[in-house]
């Protein structure tokens, strides 16, 4: 499968791997151990670069090589790359081309770098401090370091069915471009240092933003890039959506344990969210790809049940609308005249067969999902309400 979205041209430059994930230590790959940067960049850098690499735009601060890089699991994964600069101005929807990058900077050398350097393009990692743990355009340690913390969680792309997009390496913008970048700031300046995460994602289809396609604004082109031209290709892309995004809901549980001091520990979700933090493979599963917003959190006994509870109604309605907008592709597509409501229940039941976290109890005009745990604690489990008929 070829990817589609708007061309960005990258030059690819060697690089100091930071963090390296020693679970995918066969891939072995000169692209994974280097930076990538727009043309826009190259003035901030001394000595020529590797490659020049044709990628397509993946969010607002990634790109994405249109071809496969590698099969896991009998899926296909492309190569992307986190933290390669911005084209807005964080603060307007004004271009952040280098005339306005030279009006940020007080450093007389880096202007006239920026004024002497013609560039097409309109990119650039800043020094602005942005979310905490990255700068804007790019991306810190300090969030790069919670990432590969989750991916660590992984065996190879799954948390116990809950499934994640690998990072392979973090790597070290060199200090020369950190230098410059750090200058480039509006109000308050980045500390910490910069890379850009190594990654791999199974496509560039999200729920409903940062993508050049998402489920939410078109799902017929969604459908027609993934070959889904049959009722029978279509149920099956339901079903693991389905399966897929329950697990989302329930990671909580999948990942219980209880510490020394009696307190119960699980995976959690920190300003990251299904509609633009997640990404979805050919086949209907969704992968979450920003995992720097998942750490684990640490509750009392009484507590475990409250916050299962809370991580289900967090992602509820993005899954619901997402299965609404491929559901009424499928319907109009191949002629579809099901209940909705009993077409739902089907695929329920069908993505709960293999999942050893869940079930369902029905319960007459109520479908329950009951939520075990990894404990395996019966008192711990729970039940929710995820059909009413």
């Amino acid at each position: 499968m070829h990817l589609l979205g708007k061309n960005i041209t990258l030059y690819r430059y060697n690089a100091e791997t930071a963090l390296k994930n020693e679970s995918f230590q066969d891939i072995v790959n000169p692209e994974l151990n280097s930076i990538y940067i727009p043309d826009s960049m190259k003035a901030f850098i001394s000595g020529e670069h590797v490659e020049t690499m044709e990628f397509i735009e993946d969010d607002n601060r990634s790109a994405i090589l249109p071809d496969p890089f590698v099969s896991i699991g009998g899926t296909d994964f492309f190569l992307s790359v986190k933290g390669i600069g911005s084209t807005t101005d964080p603060f307007s929807m004004r271009s952040l081309d280098r005339f306005h990058v030279q009006s940020l900077v007080k450093s007389l050398e880096l202007k006239k770098k920026l004024e002497e350097h013609e560039t097409y393009s309109n990119r650039f990692i800043t020094g602005e401090l942005w979310l905490r743990g990255s700068p804007y355009g790019g991306q810190g340690l300090e969030h790069a370091s919670i990432a590969m913390k989750a991916t660590g969680y992984a065996n190879e792309t799954s948390i116990n069915g809950f499934r994640i997009a690998p990072i392979l390496r973090v790597n070290l913008i060199p200090e020369e471009l950190e230098k410059s970048v750090k200058n480039i700031f509006w109000y308050r300046r980045f500390s910490g240092k910069i890379v850009q995460e190594i990654r791999l994602v199974p496509s560039n289809v999200r729920i409903y933003f940062h993508s050049y396609n998402t489920i939410g604004s078109n799902a017929k082109q969604v459908f027609d890039l993934f070959g889904i031209d049959t009722n029978e290709k279509a149920f099956r892309f339901e079903t693991n959506f389905v399966r897929s995004a329950l697990a989302m809901l329930t990671l909580f549980p999948r990942t219980l344990s209880r510490t020394q001091e009696g307190l119960y520990t699980g995976l959690d979700f920190y300003d990251v969210w299904l509609d633009k933090d997640a990404v979805i493979a050919p086949d209907g599963t969704i992968f979450f790809v920003d995992l720097e917003g998942i750490e684990a959190i640490q509750i009392r006994r009484e507590k475990v049940r409250d916050k299962i509870e809370e991580q289900v109604f967090r992602s509820l309605y993005e899954f619901m609308f997402a299965y609404e907008q491929i559901d009424h592709e499928r319907r109009a597509r191949f002629n579809g005249s099901e209940d909705r409501k009993i077409q739902f229940e089907i695929l329920l039941r069908e993505a709960v067969k293999s999942d050893p976290f869940l079930d369902l109890i029905d319960e007459g005009t109520t479908l329950k999902l009951l939520i075990k745990n990894k404990l395996d604690n019966e008192e711990l489990n729970m039940l929710f309400p995820i059909l009413d008929r």
